[in-house]
């Protein structure tokens, strides 16, 4: 059984301006997202399934859809929208933040019937990385919480144009998680990476390990996260910013263990488009990646 690869593409990228998701960066103006699905071919998956929204949807398919892959994996959308909540529940009064990645995750669970990796739409994750989990994938077929993420080294991560958000994950001797803690300001201060919470500064190791949101699941993971919204419903009623990461899910599952998740390490750089100054220089890393033969160009 093929693993399948979801593709987390609803967010309008607050920060960077624009749908940042089909801005072109390879030299044929291709986006990011197609190298993901180019590295997901070649690691062995057999379906891409997209969540969007349906305000950009026309414009998404137009740019990213199968025929541009030319038949050689299926491809799927599914929908994130503020108003998709179990029964019983609704959006409450002036809620207008969208509910968080794992929400996004959850879109896909009618879709989505086997091992599957799930990614950042704006992310360039690297072909080592996205051949690794695939191949993790494809060996636990048929389990349940068997989960696994790609570790990387935080100082491969930052951006030189403002602060970064990261999952900081602790791992034990064994490789596997013991708990990953969502960082929202990191970024370099005099030569040492630090994360900023509360007004206290603390520093970072440059290898530690750090989520960028490539994870794998086994499909049971999608019930788990059903039950787990709706307590987190009720308890953010009046919290019209809380959002439900992906990082919170994993994080009860392992300390309950419920599953574990094994990380492990990609000799891949991670790099993408956190703010809009970040394009030349993805850009020039996409160049020199087509240039050494990695890439073909154009890619598809």
């Amino acid at each position: 059984m093929k693993p399948t690869l979801l593709v987390l593409a609803a967010g309008m990228g607050s920060r960077y301006g624009s749908l940042k998701q089909i801005d072109g960066v390879g030299p044929a103006g291709e986006a990011i997202i197609e190298y993901s699905v180019y590295d997901a071919i070649r690691g062995g998956f057999g379906k891409v399934v997209f969540v969007i929204r349906d305000s950009f949807a026309a414009d998404f398919k137009k740019a990213i859809n199968a025929e541009k892959f030319g038949g050689k994996i299926e491809v799927e959308y599914v929908y994130q929208e503020l108003d998709i909540l179990p029964q019983g529940f609704t959006v409450p009064e002036g809620r207008e933040k969208p509910w968080g990645t794992n929400h996004a995750l959850m879109m896909a669970q009618d879709t989505i019937k086997e091992p599957f990796a799930v990614m950042n739409a704006d992310d360039f994750y690297g072909q080592n990385a996205i051949e690794t989990i695939g191949k993790y994938l494809s060996s636990v077929a048929g389990k349940t919480g068997e989960y696994v993420m790609i570790g990387y080294e935080v100082s491969k991560t930052l951006s030189e144009n403002g602060t970064v958000s990261r999952g900081v994950c602790t791992v034990d001797n064994d490789g596997y998680l013991v708990d990953v803690v969502e960082r929202t300001k990191i970024e370099r201060q005099n030569g040492q990476i630090v994360f900023i919470e509360e007004d206290k500064t603390t520093t970072l190791e440059e290898n530690k390990p750090v989520s960028m949101n490539l994870f794998g699941f086994t499909p049971d993971y999608f019930q788990h996260s059903n039950d787990m919204f709706k307590d987190f419903l009720k308890e953010n009623k009046t919290n019209l910013k809380a959002e439900f990461f992906i990082p919170l899910v994993v994080n009860k599952l392992v300390k309950d263990k419920t599953a574990k998740l094994k990380v492990l390490p990609t000799s891949s750089d991670w790099f993408g488009v956190t703010y809009k100054e970040d394009k030349p220089a993805t850009v020039a890393r996409i160049a020199k990646l087509v240039q050494e033969g990695v890439y073909p160009n154009p890619l598809f």
